[in-house]
């Protein structure tokens, strides 16, 4: 199986180089143009109207492909969106940028980039990246005004997991625990406190200019992400060093839809939506996921429906006491099995019990699971 990731820094860019920029810029939206015009639907098609169009630009030709196929992944997000806004506006991009995985090359320390006829661009690449992508194989390189990107990829196994670890992603903590009953708990609640710190502080800016406001938005929202990132990248990545480390699987619920329970209007307070909307829960997923790819390691997604309201082990209805803990409904239970735990151990629990029966064909699984899904 092949994984791709990425790499990004920071660069200043030369003059050729925003050239170079705003001329990819200019051949994507001529393709966009072409492609609402001629309502073209797949990537081939695009290509046979516009790359001979793109002809009048003085760049390699290299940065056709590239170009089109930027293009076709906008319409194709366009033609999505217009299914549910049908008065979407017709995308165009404003933003300097430049995709390429043709043309490329990687030599003394620098990223090289044709510009016209054996005449070459080179961004400098810091240690650091040139660390990461050491050993693998480029894939392609973005650029923007400041940031380049560079994917790189390589040929993984998926292992052959002994057993499942379960998540619980909340907006303070994520709680973890394997079948055997050891329960983690990796807090949050930094993060959660540096997003309410920012958000009361740009709460405060009333200046009336949009474009100001905009940029003081973007300062302080850059501000908060380079506290947060790291904290989850911690979480995320001692998560998957431990399935690592003792040959497990990893199991999340799939919160696709979740923030649809926070809008406006649901009967909740301003303060409470901003809270529950601020949750990274899709960025700690996106996180787990490509690291656990990266390493080999099976990710299974489930129905969050019910985990946090039944037993783990025999499936009775349970009720919550204080501080998350959970213990079992005597009035509704039947199985004789005298659960008390921790909430999220309790839901993850449930949620691994069953898979890692499927996982490893284990003939002993308990009544509930063998009633519900067997």
């Amino acid at each position: 199986m092949q994984v791709v990731r990425a790499v990004s820094q920071k660069y200043i860019p030369s003059p050729e180089t925003f050239v170079l920029l705003d001329e990819f810029r200019k051949m994507v939206n001529d393709c966009i143009r072409i492609g609402l015009s001629e309502n073209v639907t797949s990537m081939h098609s695009l290509c046979k109207k516009t790359y001979h169009q793109l002809s009048k630009y003085p760049v390699p030709t290299y940065y056709r492909l590239t170009a089109i196929s930027k293009a076709t992944g906008i319409l194709r997000n366009y033609r999505k969106t217009i299914k549910k806004q049908p008065y979407a506006k017709k995308p165009y991009v404003s933003k300097l940028m430049l995709t390429d995985c043709y043309a490329f090359k990687i030599t003394n320390n620098s990223l090289r980039l044709p510009l016209k006829n054996r005449q070459y661009v080179y961004v400098p690449l810091n240690q650091h990246t040139l660390s990461v992508i050491s050993g693998y194989t480029v894939r392609s390189v973005t650029l923007t005004t400041c940031t380049i990107a560079i994917a790189f990829s390589k040929e993984t196994a998926v292992i052959d997991s002994k057993g499942l670890i379960g998540l619980d992603r909340n907006l303070d903590n994520v709680t973890t625990v394997t079948l055997n009953g050891k329960t983690e708990v990796y807090d949050l609640s930094e993060a959660t406190n540096a997003k309410a710190l920012y958000r009361e502080v740009k709460s405060h800016f009333s200046r009336s200019d949009v474009r100001v406001a905009m940029r003081i938005q973007q300062k302080y929202g850059e501000k908060q992400r380079n506290r947060v990132q790291p904290i989850l990248h911690n979480v995320s990545r001692r998560i998957v060093d431990k399935a690592k480390a003792e040959n497990l699987g990893i199991v999340m619920e799939d919160l696709t839809g979740i923030r649809k329970m926070y809008r406006k209007g649901n009967g909740q307070g301003t303060n409470y939506r901003s809270r529950l909307n601020s949750w990274s829960f899709y960025e700690l997923q996106r996180q787990i996921e490509y690291k656990a790819k990266w390493e080999g390691i099976p990710l299974v997604y489930v129905n969050p429906q019910r985990t946090s309201s039944v037993c783990a082990v025999c499936g009775s209805p349970v009720s919550e006491c204080t501080e998350r803990k959970v213990m079992l409904d005597v009035k509704t239970h039947d199985f004789g099995c005298s659960f008390a735990g921790n909430g999220d151990a309790c839901e993850h629990s449930y949620c691994g019990g069953f898979f890692s029966s499927v996982w490893a064909r284990k003939p002993k699984i308990s009544p509930f699971f063998a009633s519900k899904f067997m």
